[in-house]
């Protein structure tokens, strides 16, 4: 065989992007790379075979998992070839190449290393003894690929490869020197330039990129729109999270109390003679002020040789916190605990009793969160409740419409018994939990089932249908057994041929309604897998990643061709810490994972962004009624599934494009930055005036002093002067530092955007300088404006997303408080050549490695931005003004506020 079959064609019609990338296919491969990153459910597979196609050579494609390296095949089959049956040509063992191979990226790696790739080597391992084959090593597994005449390589979701990984790929790829087609949704822009380079070495330039809104916009993903559903934990996870809390309060208490730890933290050499440890101050600077402060709590001053540290005659200390304990204890338990050999006693039942609270992980010291809680609230047993609200809600609303799919990370078989009842409390979150919960609370006779990689529960109704589905595979026998407390439930043994079917077949079932509740693992459903009737989605899953994240919520939008109006829901579950800041531990994970996700606001005006505030305001506490009102609130959204697409639409017409930018808070509204700025501009100009009229009247003095000899309650005419004088001076001084407070005040409230977009600029230049950045230089543009609030946004245009990352990330480093880079650099501005201001700023990582770089930045800055110091601070001197620098940063009260974001506009 040395072509595709000449029937072999894609039965649908194309989409937009699709045919606009196969369109200019010639042009992008001219570099004989095709890079295209697009969205979960945009339709990547059947333009990876369809490119595979009209190049038309042997073909290895590369996929992240069995279940979504047997999607290839299916798709091709179906969509391609329009059989169920896999030709005898196609391959899923790279020991054994065919004109197409699909194989995943262990299984290559592991068969070019003389392993075995765990569950799929497992069958192939008996069948290669079976035929006393040896494992090949990858020059063997070259010479094959070559035999085969494999020219076309087809990597799926490539930012899967763990590090040994690359090296095997590449390898391969130097030696078959293919076209290769790279297809991903979560391209790694997170990583650094060297990772980033190696991820473009292998699959080339991005040549399209596509985003949610545009698919959306083209009918080609559906509207959807996210919910956060909270819970309250249980009350005997409320009692683990209030005995923690108890004991770690009681714990501070001690510990700010602790004598011997005082004088052991007095007897150090940093506290005793800081002079002559100026290198490890520096260099442990939070260490060092975690001292001062521990010591300042015990109503002890601090001598002024650390004030000549600082470089300050007055320095405020701040008060002593969990966090600042939390660094002292890891200075002298951990980083230094050999300078304390003395207190080594002391050191040993110190953290004896951390770990009994709970307090120390390993090698971290936490007061506020500890592995067990965040266990607690992330498992919490309040979720599997929601999950059946949640669930009853959607069946309400759609009926035997509904096509749910609840995803989890845990299966939990010791919950699946063989006994004729299941009454088992349930007291962990997981796969079957789930299912038992909903089958116990299944009033309205709702169709559950469950998809695993060792376990499948389906409806004993649906067992006939899928017998006949499995026939079509030349799968004659499909063996079950029933679920021995329900006779509603049977479960399938999904042994020999029926293994790499079985998600495709019960994936057909829940298409077609057999189930209407499906409960699956996140490894098996979370990624690639396909069922565009997906309606609604519970994410049940820990996982914060941006990668698996966005993946998961992919199997809703999907589109769907027998209901053209589908919208989808998808809920979060998070179960908030009442006795933790912004509720705890679970929902700042789900704020994590909304960076990554992008939507339209829920209400209000309708906007296109991403992170959670476009859902709701993360409050400081969260009470009980805080969590029943949240709740009402989403459950009243979702309810209008109608609005979720006008919601939409209105917000795709405001906009063209999905653009990256970095923002700047400066107030909450534009009620409160407008109302700052004009007082500070009235009150300028009412102590100007003042002053001025105060000055005038200075001139007049000579005048009014001859007055002042008539006087009877002075004695003569200079105690008369001096008087007058005196009072004009007085008033001189006090309206003058008025005038210059307030002035300095509506300085503050100047059109910043301005100052952004020079420091854009410079950062710029320097990446071009630096080949960071590759696009035309013609093309590339700063954008920055501020809006009504007085919040400044800077994004960069022209580019491409990594780019665009590259330069936000930069931008970030800089406006940020400063924490410890290698290099400072000071920005020095006059105000009338009075009012000198420094502003500190850090140099960005990127330019940091390299001094050359560094020089042309400063250059750079002094043309853009103004005046300006560069300091390394990897000397004393350099060391104190971090220190300095951190005390003094006008870009520190920026530093918790700034937001990345991804806006449609």
């Amino acid at each position: 065989m040395t072509v595709f079959p000449p029937q072999a064609k894609f039965i649908y019609p194309w989409r937009s992007y699709q045919k606009r990338v196969l369109d200019d296919l010639d042009t992008h491969l001219e570099d004989r790379h095709l890079h295209v990153v697009a969205p979960p459910g945009s339709g990547k597979t059947v333009l990876g075979l369809e490119v595979m196609l009209r190049i038309n050579k042997p073909t290895l494609i590369l996929a992240p998992t069995i279940a979504i390296r047997n999607q290839w095949i299916h798709r091709f089959c179906e969509l391609f070839l329009s059989t169920n049956s896999t030709p005898d040509w196609i391959s899923t063992n790279i020991r054994e190449p065919k004109f197409m191979t699909v194989v995943t990226y262990q299984g290559l790696h592991a068969a070019c290393h003389n392993k075995l790739e765990s569950e799929e080597d497992l069958e192939v391992d008996l069948e290669l003894r079976s035929k006393k084959v040896k494992y090949r090593n990858v020059s063997n597994i070259i010479l094959a690929l070559k035999k085969q005449g494999v020219s076309v390589v087809v990597v799926d979701e490539a930012h899967h490869l763990k590090n040994e990984w690359w090296h095997t790929l590449h390898q391969i790829k130097a030696a078959l020197d293919p076209k290769t087609v790279g297809l991903t949704a979560t391209p790694p822009y997170d990583v650094s330039p060297q990772e980033w380079h190696r991820y473009i070495q292998l699959n080339g330039p991005v040549d399209t990129e596509i985003t949610v809104p545009e698919l959306i916009a083209e009918n080609d993903l559906c509207p959807h729109q996210d919910y956060v559903y909270m819970t309250a934990p249980d009350p005997a996870e409320r009692d683990t999270i209030t005995t923690f809390r108890h004991n770690i309060e009681r714990l501070f208490q001690e510990l700010r109390n602790d004598n011997m730890l005082l004088e052991a933290i007095q007897n150090h050499p940093i506290w005793t003679s800081p002079h002559d440890h100026l290198a490890f101050i520096y260099e442990n600077l939070t260490s060092y002020m975690a001292c001062l402060v521990f010591v300042h709590a015990h109503e002890i001053e601090i001598p002024e040789t650390h004030l000549e540290v600082f470089g300050e005659q007055e320095i405020e200390i701040p008060a002593l916190s969990y966090v600042w304990m939390e660094h002292l204890l890891t200075f002298y338990l951990i980083l230094a605990s050999e300078d304390f050999a003395v207190f080594d006693t002391h050191q040993e039942q110190l953290e004896s009793r951390l770990r009994r609270y709970g307090a120390v992980e390993g090698k971290r010291i936490s007061f506020s969160i500890n592995a067990r809680l965040n266990s607690t609230l992330s498992s919490s047993i309040s979720k599997l409740e929601a999950i059946r609200e949640i669930t009853d809600f959607e069946y309400a609303k759609l009926g035997n419409q509904l096509r749910m799919v609840i995803l989890g990370d845990y299966i939990r078989k010791e919950y699946f018994v063989t006994t004729p009842e299941n009454n088992l409390e349930l007291k962990k979150l997981g796969i079957i939990p789930i299912f038992e919960h909903l089958r116990r609370n299944n009033s309205d006779h709702k169709k559950l089932g469950v998809l695993t990689g060792s376990l499948v529960i389906i409806p004993r109704d649906a067992i006939e249908y899928l017998q006949k589905k499995a026939a079509l595979h030349d799968i004659f026998s499909v063996p079950y057994s029933p679920v021995s407390y329900d006779a509603n439930y049977i479960v399938i043994s999904a042994q020999d041929a029926l293994r790499n079917h079985i998600v495709h077949l019960v994936t057909e079932l829940f298409q077609d309604g057999h189930i209407e509740v499906l409960i699956g693992t996140k490894s098996l459903l979370g990624e690639g897998w396909d069922a565009p009737s997906v309606n609604a989605l519970i994410l049940a899953s820990f996982v914060g990643s941006f990668v698996l994240s966005n993946q998961m919520r992919g199997r809703a939008i999907r589109t769907h061709k027998k209901d053209p109006q589908k919208t989808s829901n998808v809920w979060h579950l998070a179960c908030i810490d009442p006795s933790a800041d912004q509720g705890g531990s679970d929902l700042q994970l789900m704020q994590r994972r909304f960076r990554s996700f992008v939507g339209v606001t829920l209400q209000g005006d309708p906007q296109i962004e991403n992170g959670i505030s476009r859902l709701l305001t993360i409050a400081d506490v969260y009470t009980e009624e805080d969590i029943r009102s949240t709740n009402r609130k989403m459950i009243s959204a979702a309810a209008n599934r109608a609005q979720i697409r006008d919601r939409w639409f209105d917000a795709l017409a405001k906009g063209v494009n999905l653009v990256e930018e970095i923002k700047i808070p400066h107030f909450t509204s534009k009620e409160n930055f407008e109302a700052s700025k004009s007082l500070q501009l009235r009150k300028s100009i009412a102590y100007l005036s003042s002053t001025l009229f105060l000055a005038v009247t200075t001139y007049l003095e000579t005048a009014f002093s001859m007055l002042g000899r008539t006087s009877r309650l002075l004695k003569n005419t200079t105690q008369i002067q001096y008087m007058f004088f005196g009072i004009i001076l007085v008033g001189l001084l006090y309206f003058g530092r008025k005038a210059l407070q307030a002035g300095v005040l509506y300085l503050r409230f100047r059109d910043i955007s301005k100052d952004v977009h020079h420091i854009g600029t410079a950062v710029l230049n320097t990446m071009i300088k630096s080949q960071m950045i590759q696009s035309d230089p013609k093309l590339l543009k700063v954008l920055s404006y501020s809006d009504e609030s007085g919040a400044v946004y800077c994004q960069l245009a022209g580019s491409s997303a990594f780019e665009r990352s590259t330069f936000i990330n930069a931008m970030e480093e800089i406006i940020s408080a400063v924490d410890n880079p290698r290099y400072i650099i000071i920005r020095k501005n006059k105000f009338l050549g009075i009012y000198a201001q420094h502003d500190y700023h850090a140099v960005p990582e990127c330019f940091g490695k390299n001094a050359k770089l560094v020089t042309y930045f400063t250059e750079q800055w002094k043309t853009h931005v103004g005046r300006a110091e560069m300091v390394y601070t990897r000397s004393l001197a350099g060391r104190k003004l971090v220190l300095n620098s951190r005390i003094h940063s006008l870009s520190a009260q920026f530093a918790p506020e700034i937001e990345h974001l991804n806006v449609w506009r």
